[in-house]
C-alpha cells in the first residue's frame, strides 16, 4: 500500500475537493485522481462519491479514516526508529492560531533552539478548525490554540492554560482608562475600536455578550495581526480586546492600560493537543516537555 496514495486520501477527504488537494499537495490533479483510484483498487472498495465539483466520503471511505491515520502513525513511527539519534534531530510542524504564533511562539522557538539546534521548525498558522484538518491530514503534528477548551475523544491535549482577554487602550495621565473604575459597555462600545478579524475565538465570544446586550461595537479597524493592533494602540489610535498574554509586557511598561467595564469575564484556554492516533516523535515530545514547563511558570 503506498503511503503517498494513503497521505493523498486524507488530504482530499480534509479538502473534499480533488484540486485543492492536489493544490496544497503539489501535485496535478490528474495524479491526485490516479492515487485515489489505486487505493480504491487496492482496498475493492469506493471511498468517494464525486458529485458535480465536489467530492463526498463513502460510509466505506468515512471507515477507512482511522486505519489511514494508523498507517501514516507506523510509518512515522518507523521513520523515527530508524534516524534516532543521541543528538535530536529532525522536523517538528507547529500549527497556530495568530495571537499565539506572534506572542507566544517566538519565546517558546527560541528556547527550543537553544536546547535542541538539530531540529528543524515549520509553523503554520490558521484558525482552529483550519488548523485542525492539517493535523487530520497530517500535515501539522501539534496544533498551538487560543480558543474556547476543546474536549474531544479525537484529540489529546497535551498541555493548557487558562488566559483572560482584556480591554485596552493607550496610558494617558488623568484619563478614565488609566484609572480602575469600571466603564460601563455601553459607553466603552462608543469608542473607536481596533479588532482582531471575526475568526478569533474570543471576537466571537465579545459579539455574543455584547449582543445579549443588545450592543454593537463598529471598528475602524478589522486586522488579523495582533502586533500592528498593539502598535496602533500605542500610538493613540483608539481602544481593543486582546488576550493579556499579547499586552501584558506594556501594560508592565505603563505604556497601555487595561479598561474595566461591567462585562462579564471573557476567558480562553491555550491549548496544545495532537490527533489521538498521531505518533508522538521525540521531536514532539521535547516541545510539549517545554511547553508545559513554560505554561506553568506563567512567562512566556
Amino acid at each position: 500500500m503506498d503511503i503517498k496514495n494513503i497521505t493523498t486520501f486524507l488530504k482530499v477527504a480534509g479538502t473534499q475537493n480533488f484540486s485543492k488537494a492536489a493544490e496544497q499537495l503539489g501535485y496535478s490533479q490528474s495524479a491526485v485522481t490516479i492515487q485515489i483510484q489505486q487505493l480504491e483498487k487496492e482496498l475493492g472498495i469506493p471511498l468517494f462519491e464525486r458529485i458535480g465539483k465536489r467530492v463526498y466520503l463513502t460510509e466505506r471511505g468515512e471507515a477507512f479514516i482511522p486505519y489511514a491515520n494508523n498507517i501514516l502513525k507506523a510509518t512515522d513511527k518507523a521513520r523515527s526508529f530508524c534516524t534516532q539519534e543521541e543528538i535530536p534531530g529532525g522536523t517538528l510542524r507547529i500549527g497556530g492560531v495568530e495571537s499565539v504564533c506572534t506572542a507566544l511562539l517566538p519565546n517558546l522557538l527560541l528556547k527550543f533552539h537553544e536546547m535542541y539546534p538539530g531540529i528543524k521548525i515549520t509553523i503554520k498558522s490558521g484558525t482552529t478548525d483550519e488548523l485542525m484538518e492539517l493535523a487530520k491530514s497530517n500535515e501539522i503534528d501539534c496544533i498551538f490554540t487560543l480558543d474556547h477548551k476543546i474536549y474531544s475523544g479525537e484529540w489529546i491535549c497535551a498541555a493548557q492554560k487558562t488566559e483572560q482577554i482584556v480591554f485596552v487602550t493607550l496610558k494617558e495621565k488623568g484619563s478614565a482608562a488609566s484609572s480602575e473604575s469600571v466603564i460601563k459597555i455601553q459607553e466603552l462600545a462608543t469608542k473607536p475600536f481596533i479588532l482582531t478579524e471575526i475568526g478569533a475565538a474570543y471576537h466571537y465570544e465579545l459579539e455574543r455578550l455584547l449582543s445579549k446586550r443588545e450592543i454593537h461595537i463598529s471598528p475602524i479597524l478589522e486586522i488579523g495581526n495582533t502586533e500592528t493592533i498593539i502598535h496602533l494602540l500605542k500610538k493613540g489610535m483608539g481602544y481593543s480586546f486582546l488576550p493579556r498574554f499579547t499586552v501584558q509586557a506594556e501594560i508592565q511598561k505603563g505604556v497601555l492600560t487595561e479598561v474595566h467595564t461591567n462585562l462579564p469575564p471573557v476567558e480562553m484556554f491555550n491549548q496544545l493537543f495532537y490527533h489521538k492516533n498521531k505518533y508522538v516523535t521525540p521531536q514532539m515530545q521535547l516541545f510539549i516537555q517545554l511547553v508545559i514547563h513554560q505554561l506553568s511558570i506563567s512567562t512566556l
